[in-house]
């Protein structure tokens, strides 16, 4: 068994450092995701220590959750598909001179849910892996279902457009190979489309590739980006924190949940924090305008995956997300099997992987806060040369996912799609929710639907499915009945 001074020793703590380096890299460039950044590195664990190997993976994923907030901020361009909410207020912020303010923001917030979801591991894990297991497709549908209904707080107080833009993101994702009956769907003969829309190429094309063409318009009268003027702020002061405890808890809480349950990941948890963070305000109307609490919220949720989805991972050797998947092979690499037999054969391996999480969450604080200098000086890069830069990135990004170029042309292809819906004020946030949930929800109605021989009252017996449908249905028409709420006070206050 690991003592704990084993488990500090030098090495491991540089190799989480440099982890957490790398991560933040992988994390800020377009389409290098936290993913991609353990599959490449997990080889070079091999022959090392399992507590030196997992300190050099762990340091990757949680540095590159976060890394895709850095542009995410700068250039609205999200690093990674679970800072695509982080846009929606960092962008404004950086706009209004606050880009130091926004990204210390959300370098404090992400160590927040990292550290929160650190605790849960170490404390709740054999308890909330009981809890994930009950899960079944009703369940996954409720919960897709449930993130669906974010489309009203998503829609920019249109909420036909927003309709139509999920409506639009569910009809394309379902391109591809059926999920149930393996026909092919949408393809037109063409072998590129038969895995499906790609969604990470989708999304450098909606929120990157549209950017660039928004900037074009005007890149001979711009000498530098819009937040230039933030170069020289300050971060986030102590008020504004403080102010944002219960969101920074609630948003925690959230994602440590949804990474918990198996296949949702970090993009789902930032998108329900985000939409409790708005419901919850006394200023609603501020986020997507550039508000700290659309920042802080989406942040700490999608970190707090991080410690959520280790918890099916060490206790059921199920993997909560994509990246927990690559480390189960991590895992059987060094000849260790997770389930309860690993906290009590290789206790020192657990506590080693405990500790290693805690480690990297502090090096992300510490890197992201001071690096944040360095971070904006992106904005003083000329937009003439800075865009081109992105497109070439946004480009090497959709292609080093699958290595094809067929890649290329969906990022530019959903790049115009992006411009076009931002030309005639249509939100594209509802468009990227419904290509993420569309697998969800599609593939466990039809599983739920298979188990109970077509009986639809399955979803309303279940009970975590029924409160899930409920809080669906409450969370889709509030936005309504608060405007006729607000609106009849607003009558009543004139006569």
């Amino acid at each position: 068994m690991f003592e704990l001074v084993d488990v500090l020793s030098l090495s491991n703590i540089l190799f989480n450092l440099a982890g957490v380096v790398i991560g933040i890299i992988f994390g800020a460039i377009p389409g290098l995701t936290a993913t991609m950044g353990v599959a490449l590195f997990l080889p070079f664990t091999f022959g090392m220590d399992p507590v030196a190997s997992f300190a050099l993976l762990l340091g990757i994923y949680v540095g590159g959750i976060y890394g895709g907030s850095i542009t995410a901020i700068l250039i609205k361009t999200p690093g990674t598909p679970s800072s695509a909410a982080t846009v929606l207020d960092g962008y404004p912020l950086a706009e209004q001179g606050k880009a130091m303010e926004s990204l210390s923001m959300a370098t404090i917030a992400s160590f927040i849910g990292g550290i929160l979801s650190c605790v849960a591991l170490i404390l709740l894990s054999p308890q909330l892996a009981k809890i994930a297991l009950s899960f079944g497709p009703a369940e996954y549908f409720a919960v897709g279902l449930f993130g669906l209904s974010i489309v009203a707080a998503l829609s920019s107080g249109n909420l036909l457009k927003g309709l139509l833009s999920a409506l639009f993101g569910l009809l394309i994702a379902t391109v591809g190979m059926d999920p149930v009956t393996g026909a092919m769907r949408f393809t037109f003969g063409n072998i590129n489309l038969t895995g499906g829309i790609d969604f990470v190429s989708a999304l450098i094309g909606m929120f990157a590739v549209s950017e660039v063409f928004s900037k074009l318009e005007t890149i001979n009268a711009d000498t530098g980006m819009s937040g230039l003027k933030g170069v020289k702020g300050k971060i986030v002061g102590a008020k504004i924190l403080a102010s944002n405890t219960v969101n920074f808890l609630r948003s925690s809480i959230i994602g440590t949940i949804i990474g918990i349950i198996p296949a949702t990941g970090s993009g789902v948890a930032s998108w329900l924090a985000y939409n409790e963070a708005k419901r919850a305000s006394k200023h609603p109307e501020q986020f997507g305008k550039g508000a700290f609490e659309g920042v802080a919220a989406s942040e700490a949720a999608n970190n707090a995956v991080t410690g959520g989805a280790l918890v099916p991972l060490l206790t059921l050797g199920i993997p909560g997300d994509v990246v927990t998947a690559v480390m189960l092979g991590a895992l059987m690499i060094q000849g260790l099997t997770p389930g309860p037999l690993l906290f009590t054969e290789n206790r020192g391996v657990v506590t080693g992987i405990y500790v290693m999480l805690i480690l990297a969450n502090i090096f992300m604080l510490l890197v992201g806060l001071l690096g944040i200098n360095a971070f904006v000086k992106i904005l003083k890069v000329p937009t003439n040369i800075l865009m081109p830069i992105v497109l070439m990135l946004c480009f090497v990004g959709a292609y080093a996912i699958n290595n094809r170029i067929s890649d290329i042309g969906l990022a530019l292809l959903m790049g115009i799609v992006g411009y076009l819906f931002n030309k005639v004020d249509i939100p594209v946030p509802p468009m990227l929710l419904g290509i993420i949930l569309q697998p969800i929800i599609e593939a466990n109605f039809r599983r739920a639907m298979t188990i109970s021989h077509g009986d639809i009252s399955t979803f309303v017996t279940r009970p975590i499915s029924l409160v899930f449908i409920l809080i669906s249905v409450g969370s889709f028409f509030w936005p309504i009945i608060s405007g006729y709420i607000k609106r009849r006070k607003n009558g009543s206050a004139v006569a």
